[in-house]
């Protein structure tokens, strides 16, 4: 028989398609066809398929050979169908039986000389073959990913001749985990109590980390904003395995190492301003993950916002919401996963200060400044505090560090619990029909709540968000039911809402 079929996976978004490598070969004059929807790097394959045959000591064909990708329509790109298009190669040419072939799945890029090199995305591959019973046959350097998932059932090897050999019986894999798979210590030195003073922004930082809320901080450059968002990925509750997995799986289609030492770790992410809307939402011609999920179940902390272009921050308004970004294509449309806890920081004038001796800006001025962020962008954070100067003989006298960040984290871990069995997600996610059920109010409380959005100004998606903010708060303080109380500390969370409405009346 000149005809083999060989099983395989693609790459697209955190998916894996299966794609089936068919390899016919027939007489005539020598010819190396590849067709299938393939980029440029796939049919790039037929010269290191070739080498790589014959440096493993096999023949290559001097026949005619034409290999399909199918299904047709489904773009390919990248070296990980090398191995696969190889093993057709040598199955239809009867250089290794074809019985074996039904039960593995493979992928793997080639060298000239058969060694395999390592590919993206292999995890969600895994994930799939997984499910489907299936061995899924990587190189060695992918053997600490797909181990995440599969330790039991999947392979590895380190070059076209190892994998040839198993399946002759001659020989067998096992699945090679690297010498690192150590846990990688965190970083224990980070503490809340490195940071003088703030309580208030300490407490807004237990809030958020508890409900998973939006955080904005708004102050004068040097007062710990940066130092109090560093901490939130200490305080954070771990990652459910469900939650890990998706995370996982979006690192794997990237350069960063992934091993069983780190893919537990909520990820924190900083790009620098000068980003641009591709890096932080994703895109590229083969589409990529951005930013903003690779903060997917983490933390993406966005610095001196206002120097973000406009156009940038306001890519983020739909994935906040959604929790996912979907990248168009004119041949295809890519999903990511972006479900991320937004961090903000910002100094409230363009020259640091808008109140006081050091104020160098006129309203007008500051005005401009903040207006760079667009009202709906900012109305989708939860919580906004001002992060003042410190008072004079503070750093002298040592100031109040407050609670250790364990102490904090027990507490926050405690009602992230208290939420999981309610709703079975954190408080931020909680939908509008949520919100009537798990989060009702009196009617005296409503009417106060009602009040005071009008005098602020606010639109029904910060009504919202303060009741969820203040269910939040109930759960740190055990209270079943929210209180009056609960709603005003919420309230008192819209420092940006009262500068701006400040300005806007100074500049008047």
């Amino acid at each position: 028989m000149n005809l083999a079929i060989i099983q395989s996976r693609a790459c697209v978004g955190v998916g894996a398609p299966q794609v089936t490598v068919e390899v016919h070969i027939s007489n005539g004059l020598p010819a190396f066809n590849l067709v299938g929807l393939a980029e440029t790097t796939v049919k790039e394959a037929r010269d290191r398929v070739r080498s790589a045959i014959v440096n493993s000591g096999f023949e290559f064909p001097a026949r005619r050979i034409t290999v399909n990708l199918a299904p047709a329509d489904l773009p390919k790109d990248g070296g990980r169908f090398d191995l696969p298009i190889a093993l057709g190669v040598l199955a239809a040419s009867g250089q290794i039986p074809m019985t074996t072939l039904s039960k593995h799945e493979f992928v793997g890029e080639l060298a000239l000389s058969g060694q395999l090199r390592a590919v993206k995305g292999t995890l969600p591959a895994a994930v799939v073959c997984r499910e489907m019973g299936r061995s899924l046959v990587v190189p060695d350097d992918n053997g600490g990913q797909v181990a995440l998932v599969g330790r039991d059932i999947h392979l590895s090897a380190p070059d076209l001749n190892t994998v040839c050999r198993h399946l002759s019986g001659q020989g067998s894999l096992m699945l090679k985990e690297p010498d690192d798979m150590e846990v990688v210590p965190q970083d224990n030195h980070r503490c809340l109590q490195d940071i003088i003073g703030q309580q208030q922004g300490k407490r807004a930082l237990e809030i958020s980390a508890a409900g998973s809320h939006n955080l904005l901080f708004l102050g004068p450059p040097g007062t710990g904003k940066t130092m109090l968002a560093s901490r939130m990925a200490d305080l954070l509750p771990p990652m459910s395995d469900t939650e890990a997995l998706e995370t996982a799986a979006i690192t794997s289609l990237t350069e960063r190492p992934l091993h069983e030492g780190n893919w537990r770790q909520r990820p924190f992410r900083a790009p620098h301003h000068s980003s641009s809307m591709a890096a932080l939402v994703g895109g590229g011609t083969v589409p990529k993950p951005g930013e903003i999920s690779l903060a997917h179940n983490g933390i993406l902390f966005l610095d001196e916002m206002p120097e973000f272009e406009r156009k940038v921050l306001d890519s983020l308004r739909e994935p906040l919401e959604s929790g996912e970004v979907m990248i168009s294509r004119a041949n295809s449309k890519t999903r990511f996963p972006s479900r991320f806890q937004l961090i903000g920081a910002l100094n409230p004038s363009p020259t640091g200060h808008y109140e006081g001796q050091l104020a160098r800006s006129n309203p007008q001025a500051t005005l401009r400044y903040l207006n760079r962020l667009s009202g709906p962008f900012l109305d989708r954070f939860d919580l906004s505090i001002e992060i003042p100067a410190l008072p004079r003989g503070t750093l002298t006298e040592g100031g109040d560090r407050g609670e250790p960040t364990s102490v904090v984290k027990a507490r926050i871990e405690k009602a992230r619990g208290v939420m999981l069995s309610r709703a079975g997600k954190a408080n931020c996610l909680l939908s509008s029909r949520e919100i009537e059920t798990y989060c009702p109010l009196s009617k005296a409380d409503a009417d106060f709540l009602e009040t005071a959005l009008h005098r602020l100004g606010l639109s029904i998606r910060a009504y919202h968000r303060i009741i969820k903010v203040a269910r939040t708060i109930a759960d740190l303080s055990g209270e079943p039911h929210i209180q009056r109380g609960h709603l005003a500390e919420a309230l008192g969370y819209r420092s940006m809402d009262r500068l701006l409405k400040q300005l806007t009346s100074l500049a008047s």
